[in-house]
């Protein structure tokens, strides 16, 4: 025999439980009665035992023993019953109410015969609760030894409490069979996965601004999830536009870009927009990315305006269906802005004096990275042209999509706060009115 728990434990309402399903949040009261003509210790889910105390708060003496055969009946005890219990799992414990404790009782997979036995009850159901500087009013041992399964049954009952208890266990219903709980398992597991496929819908109807989109739009990745913010409507308009049209816009956008940054008195980016327009393959240094920023920054006429973040409209807040019981589950955020790559980012009014720098920079270094946390403030001023390069490369790509959903979100980037004039423009194009 061995005593994994012996000595006092807390009790909060009245209740004590050993449960060995990792995944159970806690019997109920009337499931774990159900179908018994004992009240005091349930058995009726399985891997799980509710045991009922006198006190409903406080310390409450407690013994658990493993045996390997069936115990001698102590006759102090005043109240005693029986029941059959099974672990679910190798980890079985005596868990306290709400979490707050619980003992290993290293208990195999196996079939269990469980004694429970109680003294004082009514005294400790009287006082209610226990102080830490009072005696003890009730304690309690709860015995295990491997045995077959058997019906419940009441060995000894003493107190007014015990009755009480066994009363309100012959009134319960019968619990259900095995083939009733998997069936009730099964519904509620269908409806489970009902909700949550509503709940992606409404999320995904939402995502992408009330329309599902295209399995191409699906897949196309670049920057769409951020041109959704902007104009929704318009992502799915180039979507179902097709590819000639898909290429005029992604044109157009490059262009736009280019001639709102001042570019387009380079011959190198007029050079890139010819062979956009003819559909040749971009010219060097276009061609290769680190080479386009350095052309950039060593071209003695390369413009140098700056221009604020474009900001777009307040995106409504995400309601889940009307029949979701958890509006609380976690729904991912979309970025405001993708980040710029490159040195787009570089800043011509900072935040704040730059620190001297420990070796002066090399020639034409005309710019710095400022990194903020959280979202980026509006005001913040960011180098037009670098943001307008990307749209002339990103319009080149291979696959048509792509190519004009990239293209405009660079063109949106280097308008700023214009940029309702220039999707104005691409509907126009989408429309054949360009």
């Amino acid at each position: 025999m061995r005593r994994p728990v012996e000595g006092e434990v807390s009790v909060h309402y009245g209740q004590i439980y050993v449960e060995s399903d990792p995944d159970s949040y806690g019997p109920d009261l009337a499931e774990a009665f159900a179908g018994q003509s004992s009240g005091l210790c349930g058995a009726a889910i399985p891997g799980t035992l509710w045991l009922t105390t006198g006190l409903h708060t406080g310390e409450v003496g407690f013994t658990v023993e493993v045996h390997e055969e069936p115990p001698r009946l102590d006759p102090e005890w005043e109240d005693v019953v029986e029941v059959s219990f099974r672990p679910v799992s190798d980890s079985t414990a005596l868990v306290l109410w709400g979490g707050m404790g619980d003992w290993d009782l290293g208990l195999e997979e196996t079939d269990y015969r469980v004694r429970y036995c109680a003294k004082g009850m009514d005294t400790a159901r009287e006082r209610d609760t226990r102080l830490d500087d009072e005696p003890q009013l009730d304690s309690y041992l709860l015995q295990f030894w491997p045995a077959p399964p058997s019906p419940d049954r009441v060995l000894k009952q003493t107190s007014g409490s015990a009755a009480y208890w066994h009363g309100y266990a012959r009134e319960l219903p019968p619990p259900p069979t095995p083939a009733e709980r998997a069936e009730a398992a099964r519904l509620a597991r269908l409806a489970q996965e009902q909700a949550d496929r509503e709940r992606e819908l409404a999320y995904e109807l939402w995502d992408w601004g009330g329309q599902l989109p295209s399995q191409a739009l699906r897949e196309v990745d670049g920057n769409v999830s951020g041109l959704v913010r902007f104009d929704a409507a318009l992502v799915h308009t180039i979507d179902a536009a097709g590819p000639e049209v898909q290429r005029a816009v992604a044109l157009l956008a490059a262009r736009r870009a280019c001639e709102t940054a001042g570019l387009t008195q380079l011959d190198w980016i007029s050079r890139g927009l010819t062979a956009l327009a003819e559909g040749r393959p971009l010219p060097p240094p276009l061609d290769e990315p680190d080479a386009v920023w350095q052309a950039l920054d060593a071209d003695p006429h390369a413009p140098d305006g700056t221009v604020g973040r474009a900001v777009p409209p307040e995106w409504p807040p995400f309601h889940p269906p009307a029949a979701d019981d958890d509006p609380y589950v976690s729904i991912p955020l979309p970025e405001a802005m993708t980040p710029i790559v490159g040195p787009a980012a570089a800043m011509a009014e900072p935040l704040s004096p730059p620190d001297p720098p420990a070796q002066p920079p090399a020639a034409k270094s005309r710019y710095r990275l400022v990194a903020t946390i959280g979202e980026p403030d509006p005001s913040l001023r960011m180098s037009q042209p670098h943001m307008a390069i990307p749209a002339l490369l990103d319009a080149a790509d291979p696959d048509p999509l792509r190519a004009a959903l990239d293209a405009v979100f660079a063109a949106v980037a280097t308008y700023g706060e214009d940029y309702p004039a220039l999707l104005q423009e691409v509907w126009s194009a989408c429309r054949g009115q360009a």
